[in-house]
């Protein structure tokens, strides 16, 4: 992979809250393929510079896929879910609607990392009910789908015990920070908010990788079985090594195994599965 660095370019895009900031990175040699991608940082901190955003999609767009990143509302000083989902929402429907990018409609794929691979199965799920177009692939990196995490395998259990505690992640935060999120306990089971509360029959084929040495890979885990027993074409990979937010410590090589997985991914292959045609009406 080269270091070829792109440069990108900000503008504004129309939300039902204000204007959204986006980044667009447009790819000197396009592969026809397009990915509306998300940071993340639980859902409260965080932004478009931070490398899990720009490194991750400058090394997008020297592959050849065009990159939108979205720098969501941030839930603090009074700003909670639905504010951060909507303005992912417009960023959306603006790559696959609105934008010159020269992407097909059916070329754009959504994803993101930790708080932002929730936002981008939220985009997914919401296409999948009619709100917007479908994307061709989801792509979810150390995503939180749970508003409470399920309890670890064993295997997963053994590695977090011999971890020194501030290797450990958000997890003492964790009810903290997705309740901050949301702003109502009630709204905890919203499937818009957390994925894993909703049906699942019908979303794009997606692509999941995990932090190995992470909590919250036991939702990444728990949610890809849920998609396999919907019937959706899923892949769950388990980056060896890895820490939560590995993608922000881009001179690892977990980092950089991570980034080659979702430029197979995206990049036109024979990867990725096909999404569900709508169902055939009963015969009579």
């Amino acid at each position: 992979m080269s270091d070829r660095r792109v440069a990108p370019t900000d503008t504004t895009v129309p939300g039902p809250h204000g204007p959204v900031v986006i980044r667009i990175y447009h790819p000197e040699s396009p592969s026809g393929a397009g990915i509306v991608w998300i940071h993340g940082g639980a859902f409260h901190s965080n932004d478009i510079d931070v490398p899990e955003a720009n490194w991750v999609s400058q090394r997008f767009a020297e592959a050849g896929i065009a990159v939108v990143t979205v720098d969501y509302r941030l839930a603090k000083d009074g700003i909670h879910y639905p504010v951060p989902s909507d303005d992912c929402m417009a960023a959306w429907h603006w790559a696959t609607e609105r934008s010159e990018l020269g992407v097909a409609a059916n070329g754009w794929h959504v994803g993101g990392g930790s708080a932002g691979g929730t936002l981008a199965a939220s985009v997914s799920m919401q296409a999948r009910d009619g709100l917007a177009r479908m994307p061709r692939s989801s792509v979810l990196v150390y995503p939180v789908l749970h508003s409470e995490i399920p309890a670890p395998s064993a295997a997963l259990a053994e590695k977090l015990r011999s971890l020194p505690e501030v290797q450990l992640g958000p997890e003492d935060d964790g009810e903290w920070i997705n309740l901050n999120y949301v702003g109502d306990r009630a709204l905890l089971t919203e499937p818009y908010a957390f994925p894993a509360h909703g049906r699942q029959e019908g979303m794009p084929p997606t692509l999941i990788i995990n932090s190995d040495l992470d909590h919250l890979r036991a939702s990444g885990e728990a949610y890809a079985a849920q998609l396999a027993a919907a019937g959706v074409d899923t892949v769950v990979i388990r980056e060896v090594g890895s820490l939560h937010g590995h993608l922000n410590q881009p001179e690892s090589p977990e980092a950089h195994r991570t980034v080659r997985r979702m430029i197979e991914w995206l990049t036109p292959s024979e990867l990725v599965g096909e999404p569900h045609e709508p169902p055939l009406p009963p015969t009579l």
